[in-house]
């Protein structure tokens, strides 16, 4: 029997109006599921604190606020990692990333991480009727082990993982090269003025922000000294291609606006749409309209920019009757960066802000501001307003989106993911993860396990840097524990008072790096 045959012999037999429209808004109709469209808006480099519903009192940011106040807004969300790429590669594979090899921060020239045929949230949402798309920063590398073809097919990529269309800036803004990928070649591209990438200077005479650093329009701080485009010097090597260059104060419209005209073209089947924002990542370079309006300088700009972004998607859906047919997730991939590479005052304009909230740490370590953020979910109709203190992680976005897609992923899929659809849309009582591991970029071994009130963090290294404001390394422990209950800025190490806690989290730990275990 047909949808809406059900929905009129419902009505006019057996359900009164009313009581038809509770369960039509709960997504079911005559025990039938509705595939709600999903999309994932992730944030980069942005802070618990950085958001006006998380505590912040200075930077503007109203759309999140009202996102928030229509759906479930997480105190215990996480990042599985506080760097980019394995945080991305968690998301889309269900699996932590140190399980796999080359996972750190992808280089310009990186080889396509995610390997082809290992099941995905893209994949698996396509076998289910989805339409799949990614729009903005990928970060996951490109081509076979040789690394990307600027020049032709960057395949494998994104359609390889299962995405229908991608329109993405192949890896991160700080480093080359500043042009657009769609679907599986350089957009825009001139092919009498090929793209090169590289690691060494191309030339004696190539301008670079050490040769020619009084030219630079945002001057760098460490690293971040090497091809200038716009401005602007980044990390690493090209040259040629400038039909294809974009310019960085244009990258979020160009990325919203991609973003409207692929719902609209969409819209007549389920969707889902992993939309990733370079903002609040360096370089910090917004458009005119928002140099100066948040009074801290170009990051806190980056925040209201990034916050309009979510107004502008959200208002898409509205109108086109989607809102209430789509689910709309916002998360960061890791906790915040003050000085990360650019003398951009993020520091000096701070004033009373704290990008971390109540947390220590940050982007590149496992103390809780370096993977808890900001994480809303907001199904209009579906998920009743609500603050939950359950622990949440992106990397079960895989799971947890797979069941609420009615999808079924096979049995090898996810291996770390946990279906947290229940809390997901906010149902009474539902439960988050007993346990969550979290790693640095997966260089130095460092991982923080938290399971309820307790955090333990193993660092083997015995240094973890960006402890508070700037990119130093600082002395720590091999190991601490901290009652994130009686202490959540993680200020007092009570390890040694607590040697029954501490022993079986170490166990545990040591079979987490072995293999997943179950929740």
């Amino acid at each position: 029997m047909r949808l809406s045959t059900i929905v009129v012999w419902m009505t006019k037999e057996i359900v009164p109006l009313f009581g038809f429209a509770v369960l039509l808004l709960a997504g079911r109709v005559s025990g039938e599921e509705v595939k709600p469209n999903i999309i994932v808006i992730m944030a980069d480099d942005l802070g618990y604190g950085d958001v006006g519903c998380y505590g912040s009192k200075t930077i503007p940011t109203p759309h999140l606020d009202q996102m928030a106040a229509e759906g479930v807004r997480f105190t215990s969300g996480y990042s599985p990692a506080s760097t980019c790429t394995p945080t991305r590669y968690s998301l889309l594979t269900g699996e932590f990333a140190f399980r796999r090899k080359g996972t750190g921060v992808a280089p310009p020239n990186s080889p396509l991480v995610v390997p082809v045929g290992k099941p995905t949230l893209p994949s698996v949402l396509k076998q289910a009727g989805y339409r799949t798309g990614v729009i903005g920063k990928w970060h996951l590398g490109l081509g076979g082990p040789d690394g990307p073809d600027w020049n032709g097919s960057l395949r494998p990529g994104p359609m390889e993982l299962g995405f229908d269309d991608c329109f993405i800036l192949p890896t991160t803004n700080d480093r080359v090269p500043q042009v657009f990928v769609r679907q599986d070649r350089v957009e825009g591209l001139d092919t009498s003025d090929p793209l090169w990438v590289g690691e060494k200077k191309p030339a004696d005479d190539h301008p670079t922000g050490i040769t020619h650093r009084d030219q630079l329009k945002m001057n760098w701080s460490h690293g971040h000294n090497a091809t200038i485009h716009n401005g602007v010097s980044r990390i690493g090597f090209y040259t040629g291609g400038q039909k294809a260059r974009f310019r960085d104060e244009d990258l979020t419209d160009h990325w919203v606006a991609e973003a409207k005209r692929w719902i609209t073209e969409h819209q007549k089947q389920p969707f889902f749409l992993l939309f990733c924002s370079h903002a609040i990542h360096v370089p910090r370079v917004v458009h005119e309209r928002y140099q100066g309006v948040s009074g801290h300088g170009p990051r806190g700009d980056a925040i209201v920019e990034l916050d309009d972004s979510v107004g502008a998607i959200r208002q898409t859906l509205q109108s086109l009757d989607l809102d209430r047919k789509t689910l709309i997730i916002f998360c960061s991939d890791n906790g915040p960066v003050l000085d990360d590479g650019y003398q951009d005052d993020a520091i000096e304009r701070l004033g009373e802000h704290d990008p971390n909230g109540p947390f220590r740490g940050g982007k590149y370590n496992v103390y809780e501001a370096g993977t808890r953020t900001p994480l809303i979910a907001c199904w209009p109709g579906t998920t009743p307003p609500q603050v939950s203190d359950q622990v949440l992680c992106s990397v079960d976005f895989a799971a947890t989106l797979t069941k609420l897609a009615g999808a079924t992923a096979p049995e090898d899929a996810y291996p770390d993911s946990v279906d947290l659809s229940d809390l997901m849309t906010g149902k009474p009582n539902a439960k988050g993860r007993a346990h969550l591991l979290t790693q640095d970029n997966g260089q130095s071994g460092q991982f923080g396990l938290r399971e309820g009130r307790w955090k333990l963090i193993r660092a083997p290294a015995k240094k973890a840097t960006n402890v508070h404001l700037r990119l130093t390394p600082t002395e720590i422990p091999e190991w601490q524990l901290f009652d994130l209950q009686e202490d959540p800025g993680e200020s007092k190490d009570v390890i040694d008072q607590h040697p029954d806690i501490a022993l079986p989290l170490k166990r545990k730990l040591q079979k987490l790096l072995e293999g997943p275990v179950a929740q």
